[in-house]
């Protein structure tokens, strides 16, 4: 094992503005915002949207406001004196070799690597696991500025050749193509309008999923009326084989995967982020015309783990909010017939998959992983032995795998890899991370509090040793709580870079994801979400109490769902918090469901214009809650011109009400990121300069004098 140089906690000061440049620096002249009065009555609620012209994304005018508040927030990131420093202490944080888990191809292992400070990782290919390792795919080099990702789709089931996905400047929509895995070369096959999709290989093709060529902006016309198609490897697009579609839905969402032996189809039909509808074909089957309904009424979260001959081994949680695994003979797949192979436990399960075959499923204790191995029969062989508490990932291989890779992290357990014999269940290392970082000289651990209902919540908090909790720490509280999705403990080399400075992380793991399983969901869902938010005060006001900080010291950040989480408590409770970052938020609750995929989150947010929801969405949603003169918390606002996920104009017209509105205290600042999109594949550079912004922007509106660290190196 590599050691690591010691960060000595000896500090010096670097230059400091003064509290007369800070209040210079927060006098600002907000770029001049037309106000254009409108009103719509949702179900006999006055829903204002002055500002609803921002929407438009292409018009000059919206270019020509934009470009003022890029101007606007570099000229007040230009008077932070530190800023530069911590850029570069984030910048050396961050260059280090980084490692994804490897997958085998026949004969050859293909990874991700980004050798330091690269924009995008880049894809490896070796033969066997000792072969010489050579470049496969480097989005690097398919643009200028970084601003191209990939991700590998699916291979075929000759391992002959691979799909990937191509998204540009941020954008969910993405081009597919494919490479000749034995000689490195990228074949004619090209697909475009795609979005959310794999590559399901099947024969001498694939299915993927795509829309029609949206009418009007790309970035943000609604996406309607998906369908599932068959390429032909080598034919052009328009030559794909059309597999499904439903003229009469608009608003759905469909996928296509062929099993590993090629028996079975599976699909998929989903409203959006919450349950589906199974259907499967087995096409040894000539009596089987068209697909059968596994589940219906999108009641619930089924899913094909593998089939093994007549059976089908499904997830579920029908009837098992934490869920389970059946097994469906294919021949009487009626409900009744199912039976259970291993039953659902007290703990969530978090994610399940298949090697060798053999099960894997990873629970969660307190949020943390435990692993179990089972055969196809049910019965557990072992449990997985882990390094320490923290998140466990991959699992992952063909029925005939001996060996599959696995990843664990967690707060102060920087990225590692794994092998391990399916077998033996023996595990050894197979590459860690070389961060400069020791982890002896920080703390982490988990602690409960109580939100507004009784309900207990937990709380990660991560310190370095030493900090006395006298109220005066800089903290950083990050929540999400929603769409099921589980906050799992997990390493940053960026955070380390608050963390020197005597800052103090928090991540609450609030209801509506699923650490819990479903139940933690549905009470953070539809009328309950006001629960999520609750929790998120009371996990503010939990650290204040505890003496980790006050509301002079307290950040609150959030992306996405996050960015709404984020927004919501601030206009609730302005007076907790000195800070606060909504990211890439959603922040018109009335009109979220109208752009792209929005439609796809009616299941966790209810949908404004049924009066079930209205006046509740409009009593928590950011932009319509902003009150005229009140003191607000210091706000970044960020969004990037390519999300197309959760449009700009959230954030625009957020950002323009509060500049309005606000008492002119605190800073109400719009970061506008160009050519980047709602957060992946975001270029290394880009991440870089946004932490730095969000680290300066925290720690100069507190009043920190930001410390330059001296290494042990360095003496």
């Amino acid at each position: 094992m590599k050691k690591f140089l010691y960060l000595s906690p000896l500090l010096f000061l670097a230059a400091c503005g003064t509290q007369e440049e800070k209040k210079e620096a927060a006098a600002i002249n907000y770029p001049s915002t037309k106000v254009v009065a409108h009103t719509d009555t949702i179900n006999g609620v006055a829903v204002a949207d002055d500002y609803r012209w921002l929407e438009n994304d292409t018009s000059a005018e919206t270019k020509a406001w934009v470009t003022e508040q890029i101007k606007t927030t570099d000229d007040y990131f230009s008077k932070i004196p530190y800023r530069e420093q911590l850029k570069e202490r984030i910048t050396e944080l961050l260059n280090f070799p980084k490692y994804g888990a490897p997958f085998k191809v026949g004969d050859y292992y293909i990874f991700a690597k980004n050798t330091g400070l690269q924009n995008q990782a880049v894809y490896y290919i070796q033969k066997g696991l000792n072969g010489k390792e050579e470049i496969f795919l480097d989005p690097n080099s398919m643009s200028k500025d970084g601003t191209v990702s990939i991700n590998l789709a699916g291979y075929s089931k000759d391992k002959k050749y691979i799909a990937y996905t191509l998204n540009r400047a941020g954008s969910d929509w993405e081009e597919i193509y494919v490479m000749d895995v034995a000689n490195k070369k990228q074949l004619s096959d090209k697909l475009e309008w795609v979005k959310f999709s794999g590559a399901s290989w099947y024969k001498d093709g694939f299915f993927y999923n795509r829309f029609d060529k949206p009418e009007g902006s790309a970035l943000a016309a609604a996406n309607e009326y998906q369908k599932v198609y068959y390429h032909k490897l080598g034919d052009p697009q328009e030559k794909d084989q059309l597999i499904f579609e439903d003229k009469n839905v608009k608003q759905m969402y469909y996928g296509v995967a062929a099993t590993e032996d090629e028996r079975y189809w599976f699909m998929t039909k989903s409203k959006g982020t919450g349950n589906w509808d199974l259907y499967f074909w087995d096409k040894n089957n000539p009596a089987q015309k068209d697909w059968k309904q596994l589940t219906s009424g999108f009641a619930n979260q089924s899913y094909n783990l593998d089939t093994d001959g007549d059976n089908i081994i499904l997830v579920t949680n029908d009837g098992a909010p934490n869920k389970k695994v059946m097994l469906v003979d294919a021949k009487n797949p009626d409900n009744k017939n199912w039976k259970e192979l291993i039953p659902e436990k007290k703990e969530y399960m978090d994610f399940a998959t298949t090697a060798g075959k053999n099960i894997f499923i990873s629970y969660l204790k307190d949020v943390c992983s435990y692993v179990e191995q089972y055969d196809y029969t049910g019965k557990l062989i072992r449990t997985i032995q882990l390094p320490d508490l923290g998140d466990a990932g991959g699992f992952s291989g063909e029925r005939d795998s001996k060996e599959v890779f696995f990843t664990f992290t967690s707060f102060l357990y920087p990225y590692t890899i794994y092998k391990l014999d399916i077998a033996s269940g023996k595990s050894e290392l197979f590459r860690e991370s070389e961060v400069k970082f020791d982890k002896t000289q920080y703390v982490t651990k988990q602690e409960f509090f109580t939100s507004k209902d009784g309900t207990k919540i937990p709380m990660f908090i991560v310190h370095k040793k030493g900090v006395e909790m006298n109220g005066k720490n800089p903290t950083l509280m990050y929540g999400y709580g929603g769409f099921s999705a589980v906050m799992n403990p997990g390493f940053s080399a960026a955070r380390i870079a608050f963390l020197e400075q005597g800052g103090v992380y928090a991540m609450v793991n609030l209801r509506g994801g699923n650490e819990y399983g479903e139940k933690w969901h549905e009470a953070g869902k539809l009328l309950n979400k006001q629960n999520v938010f609750d929790d998120f005060i009371a996990g503010g006001e939990y650290l204040i109490s505890q003496k980790y900080t006050s509301p002079d010291y307290l950040a609150i950040n959030g992306g996405s769902n996050g960015g709404l989480l984020v927004g919501a408590c601030q206009t609730q409770r302005p007076d907790l918090f000195r800070v606060a970052i909504p990211m890439v938020g959603v922040m018109d609750m009335m009109r979220f469901h109208k752009f792209t995929v929005g439609f796809g989150w009616v299941d966790d947010y209810g949908n404004p214009d049924d009066a079930k929801f209205t006046k509740y969405i409009h009593g928590y949603s950011p932009y319509h809650n902003i009150k005229p003169g009140v003191k607000y918390p210091a706000t970044m606002i960020t969004t990037g011109d390519h999300d197309d996920r959760v449009v700009p104009a959230h954030s625009f017209k957020f950002g323009a009400k509060m500049q309005a509105l606000a008492d002119k205290a605190n800073p109400v600042i719009i970061r506008i990121e160009r050519s980047a999109g709602h957060g992946a594949g975001k270029p290394l550079s880009k991440t870089i300069e946004e932490v730095t912004d969000v680290y300066s922007f925290i720690f100069y509106n507190m009043g920190i004098e930001v410390k330059k660290v001296i290494k042990k190196e360095d003496l």
